[in-house]
């Protein structure tokens, strides 16, 4: 389980091609610190699991149906991601319960600078438009974010410095397609007044 609270900003510096997967080698000191093969770091929002470590670089193998269902299918040499390691039993829990399982991709529409902030507006799938909600929690490339404007086929976000400096936020234009996890609570939400209605 991870908390959308990004630890680093890091880089892809290989894609190899497998056929039906592609193996990624990116760089992150933090998150490579103590890695083990086996363990889990969210890349941009998508649990992989760590392959190979070696110095601040790891190895993961992303399958035919992440790269269909993501936009780690986009990445190349050089692309900047955002990392993050599984939350420790017993840690704040800074952002909000995320599983790195995205639901689907949005596609970031117009940027809004402001002096202190930035509107961004994201376009949001017909088939996720009814988890999400005003002040309500969504993951945007990992990142643990409030809604500030719920719309039919689009969702607003205000981001603060620290965001756009330390996150891939800051630097995705228009057209730039982005990952996308529901709050998973309104998911269990849905599908268990679902059961009760089925009982009645």
């Amino acid at each position: 389980m991870f908390t959308g609270i990004v630890e680093e900003l890091g880089e892809v510096t290989a894609v190899e091609n497998l056929g039906d997967a592609s193996r990624f080698r990116l760089r992150g000191p933090v998150v490579t610190d103590g890695a083990r093969h086996g363990d889990s770091i969210a890349v941009n929002g998508v649990c992989l699991t760590v392959v190979e470590h070696e110095g601040d670089e790891f190895t993961a193998d992303v399958m035919a149906e992440t790269l269909s269902r993501s936009s780690l299918g986009a990445l190349t040499v050089g692309s900047r991601v955002n990392l993050e390691r599984p939350t420790a039993v017993g840690a704040r829990l800074g952002g909000h319960i995320v599983q790195g399982h995205v639901d689907g991709t949005g596609e970031l529409l117009t940027r809004t600078p402001s002096d202190n902030w930035e509107i961004v507006k994201i376009s949001l799938p017909a088939d996720l438009a009814r988890y999400v909600v005003e002040k309500g929690s969504i993951t945007v490339d990992g990142i643990s974010l409030t809604v500030v404007e719920a719309g039919a086929d689009h969702f607003t976000v205000s981001l603060i410095p620290t965001t756009l400096a330390l996150t891939t936020l800051g630097l995705k234009k228009p057209g730039d397609p982005v990952n996308l996890e529901v709050d998973i609570i309104a998911k269990y939400v849905e599908r268990l007044l679902a059961g009760q209605g089925a009982t009645r």
